[in-house]
Order: C-alpha cells, then structure tokens, then sequence
C-alpha cells in the first residue's frame, strides 16, 4: 500500500533553499516518519541483517543464484516493487518510503547494489516511459523477482558523455525488428538479468532507448569486470552483435532517449544518496563496537579525544545526510501529491514533479559519496592495523564505497549541473536567482551593515546559514559578472560555486532539523541534534569560505581583488563555537548507546 507524509504541505520550488527561508513545519524529517515508515525501514534492516549479512561472502564471490534468490525473497517482501504502480502489481509507496529502503538496504553495498540496479534504474524506465502493453508485459515479473531488470547507456568510450554513444539501431527491411549492433560497459546486474534499458542511435543519429530481452539473438554478455570493490555485484558488458529487438520493445520516442536517461538518472542519484547515509551509519556502528573493545594504554579507545572526535564527525555526517535526504524526498512526494494520477499526462507531470529537484538530486549524490568516503575513511583509521585486513569490515566498506563518486554521473558532472541547472533556470526567470544577486550586490556595496541577526530558537545558527546563503550568491554574482554566458566554460569556478551551494542546503537542513526537534521535544531531549547542527556549521562555513576565495581569486585583481575579498570576510564573520567540547558530548552519546543516535 502507498504511504504518504505527514509533513511539509507546501510545494516548495527546486533549488529556492539559496533565496528563501523556510519554516520547520515545511521541512520533512526523519523524526515525521509514521507507523508504515518505521514499519518498512525495520523490514528492511531485518532482511539486510539476516539474509543478506550471513551471505557475504558468497556474494562477493559471484554466487549469482544466490543474489537471484535474495532477490526474489526482497520481491515476496514488497521490497522490489516500491516504484511501480500497484495495478502491475506493484506496492507504489512514496519517495520517503523508497529512499528508507534503500537507506536500509544498505548494509551490505554488493547486495544493496543489486536490489537498487533492479528496483530502481532498471525497473524506472519501463514505469515513467514505457507504453501499455510494455508495462503490462513486465512490470509483474520485475515487481514479483521473476525478472530481474539492468540499465545500459555507459560505454567504453562515452561515460559521462553518454550521448556520444557508438551502438546503432536499424529497421529491419521487413519493419518487425530494430537491429543493434554495439557494446555497452560496466552494465550493473548484466550477469544475471533478464531485462535490459539499452541506449543506441537509430540510424546513428538519433539516441533512443530500447527493451532488450536477454534471451533475443545478436545478444550476448561478456565476462565479469574485476572490481576494486562491490565484488558482491556483477558488472560485466553488454555485446551486440545484429541484435534483433521488436519494434514494440522500442522504448519512448525515436530520438529522445536523452529524456529517458537523464530522468532515470536524477531519480537513481536521490536513491544513491540515500544508500550512503546507510552505508555511512553501518560504518559508524562498526566503528563504535570495535572502538569500545579494543584496548590501548590500559583503557579502550572510545576513551581517547581523537578518537572521540572521529565518532563525533562521523555521527554529524550522517545526522546531515539523513537531513538533506529526507528533506528532497518529502519535497518531492508534497509536489507528486497534486498530480492528478487519472490525468491523461500523468506520467509526464511525475516526472516533471521529480526533475523540479534536479539539483538537490545531485547534491544528495555528491555530498553523500563524499560524505561517506570520509566515514569509511575514518572507520579504516579507527580500525588500525585490522582495518587493512579483509576478515574485518573496515576494509570492504573502503572498497565498496569509492564507486559512489562515479556511479550516476561522476561528481565532476554533477557539480556542473548544480550550478549550470541553477543558472540555467535564473535566465529562464523559473527561479529569481538574478534578482536576489542584485539585491545583495547593491546592499553590500551600499556600506557594513547586512542586517541584523535572526531571533528565537537556534537564531546564531541560523543567522550563520543566512550569511553562508549570501556568500554563495556574492560568489555567484561576482562569476557571472565576470563571463556573463561563458561562465559555463569556466569549470572550475563552476564546482567551486556547487560546492559553496552544497554546503548552503546541507547546513540549512541539519538546523531545521534540529529547530523542529527542539521546538517538538524541548532542549533536554534535543541537545544532540543541537550539538550536532552547531559541528557541522562551523565545518560547513569553513567549506564555504575556502570556495569563495577560490572563486573570488580566479575573477579578480588589484583593488577589485582586495575589494571583494574585504566583502568575502565581511560576510563569513562568525564567532567560533567550542567544537571539541561539542564532539565529546556527541561522542560520549554515541558510545554510550552503542550505535549512531540523534537523541
């Protein structure tokens, strides 16, 4: 059955974080999941913790009857179908509901990734783009494990550059057949699946996608990649050779396979983002039960500062993550919550409703990869000498979590389009980008004062994140003052933009989440969330500040230069807040429960 959220009610405008405020009671929470909520993300942590941990490693050897069969157990499970519409058989829960399963899932990233290849970029396409008769013929088999899905666009010489692809597609003389011949690479699932989203050029011109049956001739799969990590999933390549694919398995339009590709990817980052804050909070776990029972000098480690401040950041990383997840995602389901489901476009309007978050999508990618590097790296620290040797878990958990930087689009891609999609719409006049700029532009030429700061709960805290907002528009403005349209080509600055907008969403959530548990359960109970805001802004600010200098320094000299570093320091002026003791309240909290907690 679907679920729907409790909270926030107003549709809110993708990317409007960097110009509005926004009351607590429009953002959604972790802490306002409901019964079914709570009920679907134990169900998956049992199932990642019983079935799929014991198995491991079966799994990273390749044992691909077993995924299959973990598979169809997630399917009997409803874990499969989260996505699809409950007439083809599908459970069709909201984006909450689907970003909690894959937070879960995540427990064991070779298995987790197998599911998300399935459920999501494998079984989206025929959801969002396919026709009747295609979603009739096989959204119950990919719902039920009876099918398993895979998504092919990559290939050897076009990654990110995905519609410079080689595979063509031809009609058959007689109009029954396309025939592609190509190679698709580094296709998730391609060693056991039965469907496949592939992309090639009809007539080597236009980019189109195709339903390709393993079972079809001219189709073959090539042998497995050896990977650096998630061995537990099978990445192999795709082989075309005259491959014959039914003109009814043509996918959307001839010619705009982009907009399926594209739409597919946007939804498989906001997922993606939500398997690293599981994967980051398992990490923790682990790292926190080693901490307590290895002993050094006569005391466990968790007793040592150092080793206290890397729980402590770890445990702030994921509070962040959590907040910046479930915030898009309750955006989302508020927006697809007015399209009118019997609606002739409906289809359309769901997508639509979800690419209006493109931006945050991407921050949820890149953020949370990084994010979860710097956990596993810390794990591999806390770990010692054991955390380099495979029995224990530090290691796997290294490895598996390097590919999130590339997977959906590499993190360079997605920088740019976190700016080039906010400037792209400021031209467009769809988000009021170039009017605020202005504004803070004339106020901070017009003399020192910037206004006052915020009153009531947290008011320092958010007062900060209304300074780091106005920095990131400061830097902005400068750039596009500098190379107007060209400012596209200066990828550099670009991503140093991205990031300044980044930490802007990812420190205005952890604060909202943190107001909203403070005004629900009073100071006593909300003093970690609290502590938990205030280390990470001061590292967010310290983010932020570096990308505006970097910026500022790349478009500027001379006086101009000094002029608006002088503005830069103006706007980034803070009083510093006693972080090792607000690491040690988080770190002590965390040890003593034994896990990662926000209470």
């Amino acid at each position: 059955m679907a679920t729907t959220t409790a909270a926030p009610k107003a549709k809110i405008p993708g990317g409007s974080f960097l110009l509005q405020e926004r009351p607590t009671s429009e953002v959604f929470t972790p802490e306002d999941f409901d019964e079914q909520h709570r009920l679907i993300a134990q169900t998956a942590d049992d199932f990642a913790t019983n079935e799929v941990l014991p198995v491991a490693d079966r799994l990273e050897h390749k044992d691909w009857a077993l995924t299959r069969e973990l598979l169809k157990k997630t399917a009997d499970l409803g874990l499969t179908s989260v996505d699809i519409p409950e007439e083809y058989g599908g459970a069709e829960m909201d984006k909450v509901s689907s970003c909690i399963l894959a937070d879960h899932m995540a427990k064991y990233a070779g298995f987790a990734v197998s599911w998300g290849g399935h459920t999501g970029i494998g079984t989206l396409p025929i959801v969002f783009f396919g026709t009747e008769a295609q979603k009739k013929k096989y959204l119950p088999r990919l719902a039920n494990g009876e099918m398993i899905g895979a998504y092919a666009l990559s290939e050897a010489s076009a990654g990110s550059d995905a519609l410079n692809c080689r595979a063509r597609a031809q009609l058959s003389p007689d109009g029954k057949h396309y025939v592609l011949n190509g190679e698709k690479m580094w296709i998730t699932n391609a060693g056991f699946a039965d469907l496949f989203t592939v992309f090639a050029k009809v007539d080597g011109e236009k980019f189109t996608a195709f339903l390709v049956e393993r079972t079809f001739p001219g189709f073959a799969i090539g042998a497995e990649e050896h990977k650096m990590g998630i061995r537990g999933s099978s990445t192999c390549p795709l082989i075309l050779n005259d491959c014959h694919v039914p003109v009814e398995n043509l996918l959307g339009e001839i010619g705009k396979g982009h907009v399926i590709a594209f739409n597919i990817l946007n939804i498989g980052r906001y997922k993606l983002g939500a398997m690293c804050v599981g994967g980051a909070r398992t990490s923790l776990d682990n790292a926190i039960s080693y901490a307590k029972q290895r002993k050094a000098f006569g005391k466990s480690i968790a007793e040592f500062g150092l080793i206290q401040e890397k729980l402590a950041d770890m445990a702030t990383e994921i509070f962040v993550g959590e907040s910046i997840v479930y915030r898009t995602v309750g955006m989302m389901d508020v927006a697809l919550g007015e399209v009118d489901k019997a609606g002739a476009n409906a289809l359309g309007e769901v997508r639509k409703a979800i690419e209006e978050y493109a931006v945050e999508c991407s921050v949820l990618k890149v953020w949370g990869s990084e994010m979860l590097d710097h956990v596993v790296d810390e794990m591999v620290q806390i770990y010692g000498g054991y955390g380099f040797v495979e029995e224990y878990p530090a290691e796997r958990a290294y490895r598996d979590a390097r590919v999130n930087r590339i997977f959906e689009g590499t993190n360079e891609i997605n920088r740019l389009i976190i700016t080039g999609w906010l400037l792209k719409r400021a031209m467009t006049g769809q988000l009021p980008l170039l009017p605020a700029i202005k504004k803070l532009m004339d106020e901070v030429l017009a003399g020192p004062s910037l206004g006052d700061g915020l009153e009531g709960p947290l008011a320092a805290e958010r007062t900060l994140v209304a300074n780091a907002k106005k920095l990131a528009l400061f830097a902005a403005g400068a750039a596009s003052q500098k190379y107007m349209q060209a400012l596209v080509d200066q990828q550099e600055i670009m991503g140093a933009l991205a990031d300044m907008i980044m930490e802007v969403y990812a420190m205005e959530s952890a604060v909202l989440r943190a107001q909203k548990m403070l005004e629900r359960n009073g100071e006593a109970a909300s003093g970690l969330a609290v502590a938990m805001a205030q280390v990470y802004l001061a590292h967010g600010m310290e983010k932020i500040e570096a990308a505006g200098r970097k910026v500022i320094a790349a478009i500027a000299e001379g006086d101009m230069l000094r002029t608006q570093m002088a503005i830069l320091r103006r706007l980034g002026k803070h009083e510093p807040v006693n972080t090792v003791a607000l690491r040690r309240q988080i770190a002590n909290r965390v040890i003593e429960s034994g896990k990662y907690v926000t209470a």
